[in-house]
C-alpha cells in the first residue's frame, strides 16, 4: 500500500487531536460528577458531556483561528486580528454552549440547573484557551518571518556574489578581447570606443555589486554599454530596443535588466537569416517587460541553464511581494520584472 493521501492525513491527525481532547474531558466529567460514583450511568453520563464539550470547545477554537490567521495575519494587523479572533471565539463558545446545553437536555431528558453558571465557565475556560493560542498564533508567525527573512537575506546575498561571478566570467572577456583585437586593425577609433564602454560596464558593475537597488535609469544606461560590445560581435543581427523611462523614480535589482539581455544573447541563435530582437518597455501594471523572440542553439552549453533567472527571482523575492512573471511560448520568452518604487534608494 502507498502512503496516504495529505486529505487522509489531515483528517487522522484532527482525529487524533478529539481523542486526545475527549480524554482530557475524562477527569473534568469525574470532579464534576462529585459523589456520584455509585451511580454507574450517571458518571458515564457526566463523563461524556464533559469531554463533549471539551472537543467542541477545544477543536473548534483551534480550526476557528486557521481562517483567522490567513484573513487577517497577526505581523499585519495586530490589534484587529485580536479583537475579531476574541469577539468570534467568545461568539463561538457561548452559542456552542447553548446548543450542547439544549442538545443535551432534549436527548437525554435532563434538567442542567444552571445553565447561566456552565456559560460563564466556559466562556472563561475559552478566554484562557484564546490567550494561549492567540499568544501561540502570534509567536509562531513572528518566528516564520524572522525564518523567511534570514533565508531570503542569505539568498539574495548569494544571488548577488553570482552575479558578480557572472559578470566577470572568460566567456564575457574572452569574447570582448577578441573583439578588440579585430578592432584594433579594422577600426582604432571605435576600437577606443569599445575600450571605454567596456570600462564603464566593469565600473558599473563594482560600484553596484553590494546595492540592493539601483535606479532603472542607471541600469539601462549599463545595458547600453552592454549592447553596444555585443552588437560589435553580431553587428545588426542583433536589434535592441527600449523605450524611454519617464515619471517616477524607479527602481530595480542591479543587473537583472543586462543579465536578462544577455541570457537572450547566450541562449539563442544570432545569424543574418535568424536575427535576434529583444525590446524592453514599461506595461501598465508597472512591470519591466524584457521580450526576445525564441530560436534556442541546438547545441547545449555548460552555462546554459536557468541559474540566472533563478537568481533574479530569488534577489526580488527578498526585494518585494510581487513576483518576476516569465511567459514561454513558441515564438517569444518574456520575462516581467516587477518595478520597485522607494523614496529613497536603499
Amino acid at each position: 500500500m502507498g502512503k496516504p493521501s495529505c486529505y487522509t492525513r489531515a483528517w487522522l491527525s484532527h482525529l487524533k487531536d478529539v481523542v486526545l481532547i475527549a480524554l482530557v474531558g475524562v477527569p473534568f466529567g469525574v470532579m464534576m460528577c462529585g459523589f456520584c460514583f455509585d451511580d454507574l450511568s450517571e458518571l458515564t453520563l457526566t463523563v461524556i458531556i464533559s469531554s463533549t464539550f471539551w472537543v467542541v470547545l477545544s477543536k473548534g477554537n483551534q480550526l476557528l483561528h486557521i481562517p483567522l490567521d490567513r484573513h487577517f495575519p497577526w505581523l499585519e494587523f495586530p490589534a484587529k486580528r485580536f479583537l475579531i479572533g476574541l469577539v468570534v471565539l467568545l461568539a463561538y463558545t457561548t452559542l456552542s454552549v447553548l446548543l450542547m446545553i439544549k442538545g443535551f437536555e432534549y436527548l437525554f431528558d435532563m434538567n442542567f440547573s444552571n445553565n447561566r453558571a456552565t456559560i460563564i465557565v466556559a466562556i472563561l475556560v475559552t478566554l484562557i484557551v484564546t490567550l494561549f493560542l492567540n499568544g501561540r498564533s502570534f509567536l509562531l508567525s513572528w518566528r516564520r518571518l524572522e525564518l523567511n527573512q534570514e533565508k531570503l537575506k542569505n539568498e539574495n546575498l548569494y544571488s548577488r556574489y553570482e552575479t558578480l561571478k557572472n559578470q566577470v566570467n572568460p566567456h564575457f572577456l574572452f569574447n570582448s578581447l577578441n573583439a578588440l583585437s579585430n578592432l584594433v586593425y579594422e577600426d582604432q577609433d571605435l576600437a577606443a570606443k569599445f575600450i571605454k564602454k567596456l570600462s564603464e560596464v566593469y565600473r558599473y558593475v563594482l560600484e553596484q555589486k553590494d546595492k540592493e537597488v539601483v535606479e532603472l535609469s542607471s541600469e539601462m544606461e549599463f545595458v547600453k554599454n552592454f549592447v553596444f560590445l555585443q552588437k560589435i560581435r553580431f553587428g545588426e543581427n542583433l536589434k535592441v530596443r527600449w523605450e524611454a523611462i519617464n515619471g517616477s523614480v524607479a527602481f530595480v535589482a542591479p543587473l537583472s535588466v543586462q543579465m536578462l539581455v544577455e541570457n537572450a544573447i547566450k541562449h539563442n541563435t544570432i545569424t543574418e537569416e535568424q536575427p535576434l530582437s529583444v525590446n524592453l518597455h514599461l506595461d501598465e501594471e508597472n512591470y519591466l517587460v524584457v521580450e526576445n523572440n525564441l530560436q534556442p542553439k541546438n547545441i547545449v552549453r555548460e552555462d546554459s541553464s536557468h541559474l540566472g533567472l533563478e537568481n533574479i527571482k530569488a534577489r526580488y523575492a527578498y526585494l518585494t511581494n510581487r513576483p518576476v512573471e516569465v511567459d514561454v511560448s513558441d515564438h517569444s520568452f518574456v520575462v516581467k520584472l516587477p518595478i520597485l518604487e522607494f523614496k529613497h534608494e536603499k
